[in-house]
C-alpha cells in the first residue's frame, strides 16, 4: 500500500539539475530538468524527474512525481531509542551499467556514499552505511539502483513467513 503523501512531512533533496539547449533561428532556447528524491526518514522514499522552461517549475514537477511514486524500504533500527539506523545485511545490485554495493555499518560511522546515493539514504532515514558504486556514475541510474537495492532487502520475519517456519527455527 502506498503511503498518503499529502498527510506526511517529507524531506526533499534535489540530486541533479540539467540544462538543455535547442538551437532555433533566433538563438538558443533553454529548458531545464531536475532529479529530486523525497522521503519521510522512516523508510518511505521516492524519486521524480521533471522538465520545464524554468528551474523552479522543473523542481516542482519532479517533487510532485517523486511523491506519487513512493515506495517502502526495510531498515534496521538498533540502540536503546532506535537511533542507529542501517540495513539488515550487505547487498550488491547491478542496474544497467551501474554496480552498487551497500553494507551495514556500526554506530557512529555515518553515511559513506556519493551524492545521489547519499540523498536516497538520508531521505530513507538511514544514518550508518557503507556504499561503493562501480561502473557508470549516472545520477539517475545510481538513484534507481539504490532504491531497487533497498526494496529487495528482506527482514528475518519476511524470510520466515515465506518459508513457512518460525523465526527461531530460521537460524538452526
Amino acid at each position: 500500500m502506498k503511503p498518503n503523501y499529502n498527510e506526511k512531512e517529507f524531506v526533499e533533496k534535489t540530486v541533479r539539475l540539467g540544462r538543455t539547449a535547442k538551437v532555433v533561428k533566433g538563438g538558443r532556447r533553454f529548458s531545464f530538468n531536475a532529479l529530486v528524491v523525497v522521503g519521510d526518514r522512516n523508510g518511505n522514499i521516492g524519486y521524480g524527474f521533471g522538465k520545464a522552461k524554468e528551474v523552479p517549475m522543473a523542481i516542482v514537477k519532479a517533487t510532485r512525481h517523486a511523491k506519487r511514486n513512493l515506495c517502502e524500504v526495510k531498515i534496521k533500527r538498533t540502540g536503546e531509542k532506535g537511533e542507529n539506523v542501517t540495513i539488515p545485511y550487505p547487498i550488491t545490485l547491478k542496474y544497467k551499467s551501474t554496480i552498487l554495493l551497500l553494507k551495514p555499518a556500526t554506530p557512529g560511522t555515518g553515511i559513506i556514499a556519493c551524492g545521489p546515493v547519499r540523498a536516497v539514504l538520508e531521505a530513507a532515514g538511514i544514518n550508518n552505511i557503507l556504499t561503493k558504486s562501480i561502473g557508470s556514475n549516472n545520477s539517475i541510474n545510481l538513484v534507481k539502483a539504490t532504491i531497487l537495492a533497498l526494496q529487495r532487502m528482506n527482514t528475518k520475519e519476511d524470510v520466515a513467513y515465506r518459508r513457512g517456519i518460525e523465526i527461531g527455527k530460521l537460524f538452526e
